[in-house]
């Protein structure tokens, strides 16, 4: 059988939250920077392998 829930009560939500953007933006452009280089580094990685095992 189902149980019944009742709501509860939440804080009432904020328009603005204190997250510094600044902070945000530069961890984003480091991580998406780190994607970018580790997929080039992995694509060079499999041409290299490529060429070493050509038999």
């Amino acid at each position: 059988m189902a149980t019944k829930h009742r709501p509860e009560h939440h804080a009432p939500l904020q328009a603005e939250s204190s997250m510094d953007y600044a902070q945000h933006e530069a961890t984003y452009d480091a991580f998406i920077t780190g994607a970018k280089w580790t997929v080039i580094g992995l694509a060079v990685t499999v041409v290299i392998l490529y060429f070493l095992i050509q038999p």
